[in-house]
């Protein structure tokens, strides 16, 4: 067996003892939830980093930046000649991000990420010169400005990968002022607005049970994601309301059945016990077929016949589900593009009662 194919094997068998772990665990609204409108905000701006060492933008290649060293020169007052040709090797034009989060105020500082746009081979050591943050709509809502923290080695073991020497992009903690602040309202006129965020109309429905078995018949389901509630008016008593509520307990209803396919690493992940209605399906040297059948006792039963050409009939006794099919298939030594191509041709043929998702 593959190491691919083993860690196939041991993802699926660790995600269906987590299900069993966490069948009768509760989780709070909060954690399913978040009150409407209170949200993070984008804010982006370009700008200069200077003080690099020999390691900046290749001017000639990037006449931005020039153009952007010669603006920031004139506003402070030092006007260069007409056709002036600049070689510049410590500066490099950047482009800064940062999430406002909400309710932030006039004072507070945010993290920026900050990262190269030209040529340049390093921003390390660098410092970003002062930035305005723009949001969506124009406005300037924090101003940036610092050294930039690059992380300029990784590691490499474990299985997994990490880039090493990734020069291009630095981060400055605590890098940006907010100057503007970004109203976040806390519901409409009497009511406070919870968003769901996966969509389910069950899950919803039990939301709304538990707040009123808690605090009273306030809250109603508007539709599968969202839950009104009756709040107070004053903003102390609605912050304190909005808080009992977010801590109560909702055990969600059971998902939509899907199944998870990464064509890249070929890792396979299922939300749930998947289950096959009968079907036969033939691949290259491999054939599959499935078979559902009344166990004794009136459960349902299933075998799973998969062949190699060339090779023994391997079968597994079990429930007609996915994760057998998949089990089988990695002991017979088939490939993940041969199991993505098995499993969709099972969707197609509507023998695969979950929602199929290639990423």
């Amino acid at each position: 067996m593959s190491r691919i194919q083993k860690v196939i094997v041991a993802v699926m068998w660790m995600f269906a003892a987590l299900l069993v772990a966490d069948a009768a665990r509760a989780e709070r609204i909060k954690d399913i939830a978040s009150v409407t409108g209170v949200r993070n905000n984008q804010l982006v701006g370009y700008g200069l980093v200077v003080g690099l060492d020999g390691s900046g933008d290749q001017t000639t290649q990037t006449p931005f930046t020039v153009q952007s060293i010669i603006s920031m020169l004139s506003n402070m007052g030092v006007n260069m000649p007409p056709g002036q040709s600049l070689q510049l090797k410590n500066v490099a034009a950047v482009m800064v991000t940062a999430s406002l989060p909400p309710f932030a105020r006039m004072g507070q500082q945010i993290d920026v990420t900050v990262s190269s746009m030209g040529n340049a081979k390093s921003l390390k050591g660098g410092t970003l010169v002062m930035t305005p943050l723009k949001g969506a709509d124009g406005n300037v809502y924090a101003m940036a400005q610092g050294n930039l923290m690059v992380n300029g080695a990784g590691a490499s073991g474990g299985g997994s990968k990490v880039t090493i020497n990734h020069l291009s992009v630095g981060r400055i903690t605590n890098g940006a002022t907010v100057e503007r602040e970004v109203p976040t309202p806390l519901g409409e006129g009497d009511f406070v607005f919870f968003d769901l965020h996966q969509s389910d109309f069950g899950t919803a429905q039990r939301m709304v049970e538990a707040i009123n078995r808690t605090v009273g018949p306030l809250a109603t389901a508007s539709d599968g994601r969202q839950v009104r509630v009756r709040a107070p008016v004053g903003a102390d008593e609605r912050v304190a309301f909005i808080g009992r509520i977010e801590n109560l307990d909702v055990k969600p209803a059971q998902g939509v059945a899907k199944v998870i396919v990464n064509t890249r690493s070929g890792s396979v992940v299922m939300n749930q016990a998947v289950t096959l209605e009968y079907c036969a399906v033939a691949h290259g040297n491999l054939s599959v077929s499935v078979s559902a059948e009344n166990a004794a006792g009136g459960g349902a039963g299933g075998q799973v016949d998969i062949k190699q050409e060339g090779g023994a009939l391997m079968a597994v006794k079990a429930g007609a589900n996915l994760a057998d099919v998949v089990k089988a298939l990695n002991a017979i030594g088939a490939n993940p593009q041969d199991l993505i191509a098995i499993l969709q041709a099972m969707k197609a043929s509507g023998a695969l009662r979950a929602e199929l998702e290639i990423i």
